[in-house]
């Protein structure tokens, strides 16, 4: 049989349509262009509120999100992933800014950086192969949740109109995608919601009362700190912490990505693509952030976008807005950015993972884990502490699940020298289905010769080879003999290695 095309790294994370492609045809350039355009409408507000968060001023968040949508658009490893300012970010490192000053906020975000660009390169992405499904859907449906409360302050103690409008912009979301494709529903919403407040005057709260809007191009930055111990001690916990949460959100919102486009993406370059982007906000005066997955779901799934041309282009809009279409941009209602966010959280979460039917034949396991990543993740406003606590327990019921597929059967036998009691293991053997191995031996009725069967078992690790040690310790007290055998290359090679080192006994 001939090999039409063999897949390697190199074009696994080939990006179909590639940005020469997407140059060359209007249909698809129209696309990316338009997505960038409501994205960048949408990172605004949240740039200014993140800004808020973190207890800076409104253009140290909006000039952040500007240099890392642009830098990750040529560095990063998912093609058409939002990077900017996050509120995870912005709590993590608030107390930089609020202890220290701006000099040492700025000097832990380009520390953070550097330590992302370590872990990249120790292989910290390959973690996700360890993110059990029923967590990522927990994240999935948290993210959801978290895009829809976080519109709520927009939506009390406003005026009436805020309530039709929104109305109104669900509603172009909603019905225009079923006639036409070809120009982001999103941002049909916002042009017609802000002609329609600007014709008729209507009074309700805009872009402009977020905050103040920067005039000048983003300068460069060297953070005014001693570079000594002491500083290192001071800004060290939190830049680990930010680059922690920064890596796992990021690659958590390329995972999500790659699913909803049936693509792959490389996560170890995403990874040390992050932090560059980190370190360059860092040196022009950024907060720093990571991949916002809302806005990526704006950008992928509301506006189609499959290229870094539209992750450029946010960058770019944004900038070009708030330098140059600040007026305009200021009467921009956010009524129509609440309409886009709330269509977002409904395309987010995983409405089929909580219907009775999947209820039903799910796992019981499977359904705690996704509720206490859920419960975790709204609770905390921290995407990276609830996939924490979710793979935890995923492991913990993954441990309680596997501690008793090992399967012990004794049988009695007679040979020419006397009776012999013969125990036959099958399964796999670690310290969860190893750990009560130890009960199921009869070491005072066993006869004086004991033969232990591995032929049909494993042994992966050193708990497993410690309880044989026991086992074997255990009959010897009372005098009696035990042979192991069957055991295949792997496990004889463990066993010989550790055999005599590990039980109890000795």
């Amino acid at each position: 049989m001939a090999i039409i095309e063999k897949t390697t790294e190199k074009n696994r994370y080939k990006a179909d349509p590639t940005v020469m492609k997407a140059l060359r045809t209007p249909r698809i350039l129209t696309r990316e262009v338009l997505a960038g355009l409501v994205v960048a409408m949408a990172l605004i507000p949240e740039a200014i509120a993140f800004s808020i968060i973190a207890g800076v001023d409104p253009r140290v968040g909006l000039f952040s999100t500007f240099i890392m949508a642009v830098s990750i658009a040529f560095l990063g490893g998912r093609p058409a992933m939002i990077t900017g300012a996050t509120a995870a970010i912005a709590l993590v490192i608030a107390p930089v800014a609020r202890d220290y000053g701006i000099d040492y906020f700025i000097a832990t975000v380009i520390l953070a950086g550097i330590f992302q660009i370590i872990f990249a390169f120790i292989g910290v992405a390959k973690i996700m192969r360890f993110i059990p499904r029923s967590v990522m859907v927990g994240f999935v449906n948290a993210l959801g949740i978290l895009i829809f409360t976080s519109q709520l302050p927009q939506l009390l103690g406003v005026p009436f109109m805020v309530y039709p409008l929104v109305a109104v912009g669900i509603i172009i979301m909603v019905v225009m995608p079923r006639f036409t494709k070809v120009v982001p529903a999103p941002l049909v919403a916002i042009v017609v919601l802000t002609v329609l407040t600007v014709v008729v005057s209507i009074n309700v709260p805009t872009i402009g009362d977020q905050g103040e809007l920067p005039t000048t191009l983003p300068q460069l930055f060297f953070p005014n700190v001693p570079l000594n111990l002491e500083t290192l001690t001071i800004i060290a916990p939190y830049a680990f912490g930010m680059a922690m949460v920064g890596i796992l959100e990021s690659l958590m919102a390329a995972k999500i990505v790659d699913e909803s486009t049936d693509t792959h993406s490389n996560k170890t370059r995403e990874s040390w693509a992050q932090g560059v982007a980190n370190m360059l906000s860092g040196f022009f005066g950024g907060m720093g952030g990571c991949a916002m997955v809302g806005q990526t779901m704006i950008n992928v799934k509301a506006s189609g976008a499959r290229t870094r041309i539209s992750t450029f282009l946010a960058g770019a809009f944004l900038l070009v807005l708030v330098l140059g279409l600040g007026p305009v941009l200021s009467v921009v209602p956010m009524a129509a950015l609440v309409s886009v966010m709330i269509i977002v959280s409904v395309l987010t979460f995983d409405w089929h993972s909580i219907r009775i039917a999947t209820l039903k034949r799910m796992p019981k396991s499977e359904t705690t884990v996704m509720v206490f990543t859920v419960v975790a993740v709204v609770a905390t406003h921290n995407l990276a502490i609830g996939v924490v606590i979710g793979v935890v327990i995923a492991m913990v019921a993954f441990a309680r699940r596997v501690a008793h597929l090992a399967q012990v059967e004794r049988s009695l036998t007679v040979d020419e020298t006397g009776p012999i009691a013969y125990y036959t293991i099958t399964g796999a053997l670690f310290f969860a289905s190893s750990n009560d191995l130890k009960t199921q031996f009869s070491y005072l009725d066993d006869p004086d010769r004991i033969v232990i069967d591995m032929t049909n078992s494993h042994i992966w690790d050193a708990s497993t080879v410690a309880t044989l040690d026991d086992i074997t310790y255990k009959y010897q007290r009372h005098e009696k003999t035990v042979t192991i055998e069957g055991l295949n290359e792997a496990s004889s090679m463990l066993h010989a290695r550790l055999a005599g080192n590990m039980g109890s006994g000795h």
